[in-house]
C-alpha cells in the first residue's frame, strides 16, 4: 500500500504555515465556518475533499477546516462495507476519519485506496497506550506510534490523539507529563501532525488544556443530553485555548435509536442539529451503512436551529435514551454538563 502522497517535509512546511496565519483564541470547534451567516470569508479551494453542501469549521489551533461531520472509527462494518461507507463519506464531503487500534487503521487505509489525501486521518492505539500500565512513559508511547505506522506503511498520521484511563484523573501528573512529551516528540520528529488526548473525564481535560498550551484537539462524549455546566464549564477553557473537540458518542452507543427506520433516521438528524447548533464539538458518528452517511449529511443541510415541536420531540428521545443505557454505557451520563 502506497499512502505516501505527502512527504513529511512538505506537510511540516504546511504545518508552519498554517501555524503562522491562524489567528488565536477563535474558539474551539466553533470557529468561522463556511456556511455560518456573518463568518468570515473563506478560501474554499483551500479546504480538504470540499463539497458546498457540507459546512466546515476550523478546527482550533490547527487551523484546519474540518467537515462539521466526521467518521467515528468504532463500527460493525466489514472491509467492503467499510469501503462503501468511506465512499460515500467523500462524496458528501466529509474530511475526517477517526481510527482507534490497529485492525482499523488497515481497513480504513485499505478503504480509502487512492484516496488518502482527501482526508484529515486520526490515530490512537487504546490497548497500548495509557489505559494500560506498561505504557505510561513517553518512550513506551512513541513505539506505539512507530509501529501503528510501521504496520500500515504510514510516515505520518494528520492527529495522534492518545486515549487516556477512565476517568483520566487517575493518572498521576507525572504520566499527564510523559503523555505530552510523547506528543510533543512526535509532531517534531513529522510523525503526527497535530497531537490531541481523547478521555472520559471532563475535570482532567479541563486541567490538561489550561496547563499544557501545545495541545491541539480533545475527543469527548457529547450526546443529545450534553449541555454547558453553570459553572466553570469546559467548553470556556476550550475557547480560551483554542482547543479543537470532536464528540463521540453522539446517539448515546446507539440507545437513542427506537422504533421503524425512519423513526431512527428522524432522531439522528434531530441529535445532529442539535450538537452542530451548540457550536461547541464536531460530531464524529461511527456510522454502517450509505444510508446512514446519507442521513448525517442530510442533516448538515437541515434547519439548524430546532422548533419547539422539535425540541420537545428531542428531549423524549434523549430521556429515552439515558433510560435505555447499557450497564456498559452509563458513563456517559457523566456528561450531561461539561
Amino acid at each position: 500500500m502506497d499512502a505516501k502522497r505527502v512527504t513529511r517535509r512538505d506537510f511540516m512546511g504546511d504545518s508552519v504555515k498554517m501555524a503562522v496565519g491562524a489567528a488565536a483564541c477563535l474558539g474551539a470547534a466553533g470557529g468561522p465556518s463556511v456556511r455560518a451567516a456573518g463568518a468570515p470569508a473563506v478560501d474554499t479551494s483551500k479546504i480538504l475533499n470540499y463539497n458546498p453542501n457540507m459546512e466546515y469549521r476550523r478546527l482550533g489551533k490547527t487551523g484546519l477546516m474540518v467537515s462539521t461531520i466526521g467518521l467515528g472509527g468504532h463500527s460493525r462494518s466489514n472491509v467492503q462495507q467499510r469501503k462503501e461507507v468511506v465512499a460515500r463519506c467523500l462524496e458528501a464531503g466529509i474530511n475526517f476519519i477517526d481510527s482507534t487500534g490497529g485492525g482499523e487503521l488497515h481497513r480504513d487505509l485499505e478503504a480509502l485506496g487512492p484516496n488518502r489525501d482527501k482526508v484529515y486521518l486520526a490515530l490512537s492505539e487504546t490497548g497500548s497506550e495509557p489505559r494500560n500500565p506498561d505504557y505510561r512513559t513517553a518512550t513506551k508511547l512513541l513505539e506505539t506510534l512507530e509501529n501503528s505506522l510501521k504496520r500500515v506503511n504510514l510516515e505520518y498520521t494528520d492527529l495522534w490523539r492518545i486515549t487516556v484511563y477512565e476517568p483520566g484523573g487517575r493518572h498521576t501528573f507525572n504520566t499527564c507529563c510523559e503523555v505530552m512529551d510523547a506528543l510533543e516528540k512526535a509532531k517534531k520528529q513529522g510523525k503526527a501532525r497535530y497531537i490531541g488526548i481523547a478521555s472520559h473525564d471532563r475535570r482532567w481535560f479541563k486541567m490538561m488544556i489550561e496547563q499544557f498550551p501545545q495541545l491541539e484537539v480533545i475527543l469527548f462524549p457529547f450526546t443529545t443530553m450534553t449541555k454547558a455546566a453553570p459553572t466553570d464549564s469546559l467548553f470556556e477553557a476550550m475557547k480560551q485555548c483554542d482547543v479543537g473537540a470532536f464528540g463521540i458518542k453522539p446517539f448515546g452507543g446507539g440507545s437513542l435509536f427506537e422504533g421503524a427506520a425512519e423513526e431512527r433516521d428522524r432522531r439522528a438528524r434531530l441529535a445532529i442539529r442539535y450538537i452542530l447548533q451548540t457550536n461547541t464539538v464536531l460530531p464524529i458518528p461511527g456510522m454502517n451503512s450509505v444510508a446512514q452517511v446519507d442521513n448525517v449529511a442530510k442533516a448538515v443541510m437541515e434547519r439548524r436551529k430546532l422548533d419547539v415541536k422539535e425540541q420537545a420531540e428531542l428531549q423524549d428521545a434523549a430521556r429515552e435514551m439515558w433510560a435505555n443505557l447499557p450497564p456498559h454505557y452509563q458513563w456517559l451520563r457523566n456528561w450531561e454538563y461539561v
